[in-house]
């Protein structure tokens, strides 16, 4: 009997070692790690500056006899300005992003603009864009998690000085224009990245480069005598074109995105 127990013991050891030796190895699996994952979608704020520059088909008009007294000049002006602004953007399909936009521009783009004084001959005078406004959309792309490349377009309207038009020979003043508000369109296009990637710690802080293109309605700006104070024959025909480089410093309020369980 002693014989038989100890037998059956054997057996049951043998065979329990050769089954556990044809198991598979034992797995281990990592924990889930949870980390942000960053999303564009919300809202953001800016300010910055830049330059610009600006041409306008100009010409003179006889106002009574509608004869062009002044061909077609197209004359220009440059300068600095300041902007600020503010959006909100939706991410979708990853990595694409569309958004609304609104923003202004400060400063002054300062050029020539001519005139005509009645026996005086020539004049020429200064005219300054002085601020623009802006609203419409962009629509980017994502050529990395923390940049995007985009184009905007949209409404903008824009305020310009009034000028003083001197005497080409004597350098008197003779003529006014008035102060002028012009509205057009604009198009553009810039790169918005988060400054981490210069080595910062800065969540939720971009910086972004645009260039903008802005297209005006043409204003009729009626020459005023400066000694009577009454307007003139002379009408002063003016369609600007304006062109800006800005850079700015970005501040998006979730920049930090969801939360988003990896392994």
């Amino acid at each position: 009997m002693k014989k038989l127990v100890l037998a059956l013991t054997a057996v049951a050891a043998f065979s329990g070692s050769a089954l556990a030796a044809d198991l598979p190895a034992r797995t281990y699996t990592k924990a889930p790690v949870i980390v942000q994952t960053p999303s564009w979608t919300g809202f953001y704020i800016f300010g910055g500056g830049g330059g610009g520059v600006w041409d306008a088909d100009t010409s003179v008009i006889n106002t009574t006899t509608g004869a062009t007294v002044v061909g077609g000049q197209r004359l220009g002006g440059d300068g600095w300005f300041g902007t600020v602004g503010a959006g909100y953007d939706w991410q979708f399909n990853n990595a694409w992003v569309l958004g609304i936009l609104a923003d202004g521009q400060f400063g002054s783009l300062k050029g020539s603009i001519p005139g005509v004084a009645t026996g005086a001959g020539a004049l020429t005078g200064t005219v300054k864009l002085q601020d623009t406004w802006a609203a419409g959309a962009r629509l980017g792309y994502l050529v990395a998690p923390n940049v995007l490349s985009y184009v905007n377009a949209g409404y903008t309207q824009s305020y310009w000085s009034g000028s003083t038009l001197s005497s080409v020979l004597t350098g008197t003043a003779l003529d006014t224009t008035s102060s002028f508000h012009r509205n057009g369109w604009f198009v553009g296009g810039g790169v918005e990245n988060n400054l981490n990637i210069f080595g910062f710690s800065a969540p939720g802080w971009f910086m972004k480069t645009e260039y903008r293109a802005a297209y005006f309605d043409r204003a009729n700006l009626v020459e005023t005598n400066i000694a009577t104070g009454l307007p003139t024959a002379a009408t002063v025909q003016f369609k600007p074109f304006v062109e800006t480089i800005s850079t700015s410093l970005v501040y998006r309020f979730n920049w930090t995105g969801p939360v988003v369980a990896k392994y």
